[in-house]
């Protein structure tokens, strides 16, 4: 599992089996007394009614140092059915250069990884595999409301392939963060470690409202686990799907958030832009050392701030830059560009695309 250093703790890239309720019929009794545990406490049907969407995902790493061809040194994560016909949604960092990648179904069946298409910017990626049936996940709308104390549940791999389809409860501690991520993430403090990356993070209506992903891991630090939202999931879901890469928009800029927004105090100061990368950006006449305090009217202070709102956008589209420039306040219009919202040159792709 690969580690990342963050505010001095580790930041960890991460990975259900409910109750089994009777399939026989029962008696009168029975039946109303399990109606009435199931009124009490709905978790059990829920997670047993998610679990079979829910899938591992096994293989091994390509250069994974060892030096051996040892087939016990192998890797694995979660991932979730978001189509019947075979398609499986996971995490980036589960697949990529995972070879001889395996999903296996809540079933038992087993099924090579035919074709992969990664969008590392957002740790998403999109798995086909050849089959028919499956159950596709329930995935909540990107209108759906969620709250901080709402009950989630987390369904996946943990620490080891022979745990498939474990669950843990808990709630949602934090929204909108920005922990390490190009987008705002889903605090909560349910249980995810190793294993759990790319499994649901589910509503207590069986809904994914979100794909687990990091957590922090240091002596001291307690469930502080993070899963990328739906709405982020739905957008690069489609954009991989419909194309096999994420068609973003990009200012062609390299940008610095202010010291206020990076230790994490509320702050609405501008962006300094350190580094002008396209020929739009130069175009509009920003230079660096400019200062960028919205986008088409709305407010930014920080770089995830701009990879949300460019959410809405498309390359080719226009927008007008508050900016500071030279002491003046100026407004900059510009035709984006392809590529990562920020830093990365004209033309470049900033989507990663893998296949077997």
């Amino acid at each position: 599992m690969r580690k990342i250093i963050a505010a001095a703790l580790s930041l960890l890239l991460v990975c259900g089996y409910g109750a089994a309720a009777p399939l026989w019929g029962g008696t009168p009794a029975v039946t109303a007394a399990s109606s009435a545990r199931a009124a009490a406490d709905p978790l059990p049907a829920m997670i047993k009614a998610a679990t079979p969407s829910v899938v591992g995902i096994i293989g091994k790493y390509e250069g994974d140092g060892s030096g051996t061809d040892n087939r016990y040194n192998l890797s694995h994560g979660s991932g979730i059915i978001v189509r019947a016909d075979g398609w499986i949604l996971t995490n980036a960092h589960v697949i990529k250069d995972l070879q001889n990648a395996t999903v296996v179904t809540s079933d038992e069946h087993s099924y090579p990884v035919v074709s992969a298409y990664l969008d590392e910017f957002s740790d998403l990626a999109l798995l086909r595999i050849h089959a028919s049936g499956l159950k596709p996940a329930k995935l909540a709308a990107v209108s759906a409301k969620i709250e901080v104390g709402d009950k989630v549940v987390a369904i996946g791999t943990p620490l080891s392939f022979a745990l498939r389809n474990s669950a843990t409860s808990g709630v949602i501690s934090g929204l909108n963060r920005n922990v390490d991520s190009a987008y705002r993430l889903i605090q909560s403090d349910t249980a995810i470690n190793p294993g759990n990356s790319g499994g649901p993070l589910l509503n207590m209506k069986g809904e994914v409202i979100g794909i687990n992903s990091l957590k922090y891991a240091a002596v001291g630090v307690e469930n502080m686990g993070f899963s990328i939202p739906i709405d982020t999931v739905r957008y690069v879901m489609n954009q991989l799907m419909k194309y096999g890469e994420v068609k973003r928009p990009s200012l062609g800029l390299e940008l610095e958030e202010s010291w206020s927004t990076l230790v994490g105090l509320p702050s609405s100061d501008p962006l300094t832009v350190t580094r002008v990368a396209s020929a739009q950006a130069r175009k509009a006449g920003i230079q660096e050392g400019d200062l960028l305090y919205s986008i088409n009217g709305q407010r930014v202070s920080s770089l995830a701030d701009i990879n949300e709102l460019f959410k809405k956008y498309a390359p080719g589209a226009a927008v007008t830059l508050l900016m500071q420039s030279g002491g003046d306040i100026v407004s900059r219009r510009m035709v984006l560009g392809k590529g990562d919202p920020l830093v990365r040159e004209e033309g470049d792709e900033g989507n990663g695309q893998a296949g077997e």
